[in-house]
């Protein structure tokens, strides 16, 4: 497999190195382990001579010829975390080039996978419109605005799509490295692995901060406030509207646009969020928690937490211990 990186300045550090890392591994070990040859053909290339990273560091890149035919192109995620510091760097001159860059490798049958911001590069092209995808979920607002024809499921930590792949935040380039070394190899990739102590995630939605999403517009951050002081009650969406001074349509039509869900799910977002601090910061039982985040037994907080989180209440606290 001929895979292309596109590194590109101020390039993540992290999303970077792992997944070189990752690629490499798997090369020493299908040539030790299985007793094959290298399976991946890796460069990393730049639409600039020199490119250094976020921190500063100078990466060696390849220059983009004519006669480079990936079958995948890895976009890694720039150093940006802020809709501002993004935008600055989506307008970049070098920007627009690797855009044109991917849209030719696309057209000749490239694969192109991205994670975290590099998901937003991606969407740039236009090659996700109409797909699904995911994205950092920090950012999961600012990319629902900016890319209202993509069908963005930002609680994926990865989804594949007929374009390529993309990933979530920060670490979901381990997630896409892994993924792509499990379609030449299961067995390889499940080695790889346990050699760099890495579990494949399907899910982002236990590291999403609500609270952060909601910054994100002054109404659902009034509405996350509302929600906050009404979790042990039964929701309603007229008396959330009603004190928040705008329409149920109008909430509804908020969340959806900017949170990508129901004002429903965001409030039982918000009753998971708490009864996860429940369970890591007090010796309440299921019952007496299921009371405080507003459901009538602790059976429903059960399903609600499996459903969301893909764990259950004794997986949840052994791992917050």
């Amino acid at each position: 497999m001929r895979i292309v990186v596109l590194a590109l300045e101020g390039v993540f550090d992290t999303g970077l190195t792992v997944t070189l890392d990752a690629f490499s591994t798997a090369n020493a070990l299908s040539a030790r382990l299985f007793g094959g040859t290298p399976r991946f053909n890796l460069t990393v290339v730049g639409v600039r001579r020199r490119v250094r990273t976020g921190q500063g560091l100078t990466v060696p890149v390849n220059p983009i010829t004519p006669s480079l035919r990936p079958d995948w192109v890895i976009v890694p995620a720039l150093k940006a975390v802020t809709p501002a510091t993004l935008l600055s760097a989506l307008n970049r001159p070098d920007v627009h080039e690797a855009k044109s860059h991917l849209l030719k490798w696309n057209a000749k049958g490239a694969q192109i996978g991205a994670a975290c911001i590099g998901t937003f590069l991606l969407a740039e092209t236009g090659l996700l419109d109409h797909r699904e995808a995911t994205t950092t979920w920090s950012l999961a607002p600012f990319f629902r605005q900016r890319y209202p024809h993509v069908q963005l499921d930002e609680s994926r930590m990865l989804v594949p799509t007929g374009i390529g792949a993309t990933a979530g935040a920060a670490m979901g380039h381990l997630d896409l490295a892994l993924w792509l070394i499990r379609q030449a190899s299961p067995e390889l990739a499940g080695t790889v692995s346990r050699y760099l102590l890495a579990d494949i995630r399907s899910s982002q939605a236990p590291y999403i901060i609500p609270n952060h999403l909601a910054q994100a517009d002054p109404l659902i951050l009034r509405f996350e406030r509302w929600s906050r002081e009404h979790l042990r009650e039964g929701f309603s969406l007229q008396e959330a509207a009603k004190a928040l001074a705008t329409s149920a349509r109008t909430l509804q039509r908020r969340c959806d646009a900017v949170l990508g869900k129901s004002p429903l799910a965001y409030f039982q977002d918000l009753r998971v969020e708490h009864a996860q601090s429940l369970l890591r910061g007090s010796g309440n039982d299921i019952e007496a928690i299921a009371a405080e985040v507003g459901y009538a037994d602790g059976a429903t907080l059960r399903a609600l937490l499996r459903q969301r989180l893909g764990r259950g209440v004794r997986e949840i606290r052994t791992e917050l211990q």
